[in-house]
């Protein structure tokens, strides 16, 4: 688990590798020892607060995400299957 001096920061961070990785919240989550619903929180409720142009920016990447998880849901259970 990664500490973080303040909230703000906390968010702040996420926002920032959840942009520059293109990644998922679950893998951002993995990625600082948090859970989704943190992660998710503090990007959609709390970021926007204190930082609106990196909110906007995760929020692209979030609405990329949730237009894509069909495609990864599939990949995923064909993974599955594949490995039986």
């Amino acid at each position: 688990m990664v500490n973080f001096n303040s909230i703000e920061e906390r968010c702040e961070r996420l926002a920032t590798y959840l942009i520059e990785n293109r990644s998922t919240v679950r893998d951002t989550a993995k990625k600082f020892g948090i859970s989704k619903s943190t992660v998710h929180k503090d990007i959609t409720d709390k970021l926007p607060k204190f930082n609106l142009s990196l909110y906007e920016e995760a929020e692209k990447i979030l609405q990329l995400n949730k237009l894509e998880r069909h495609l990864r849901g599939g990949e995923a259970t064909k993974r599955k299957y594949l490995k039986n």
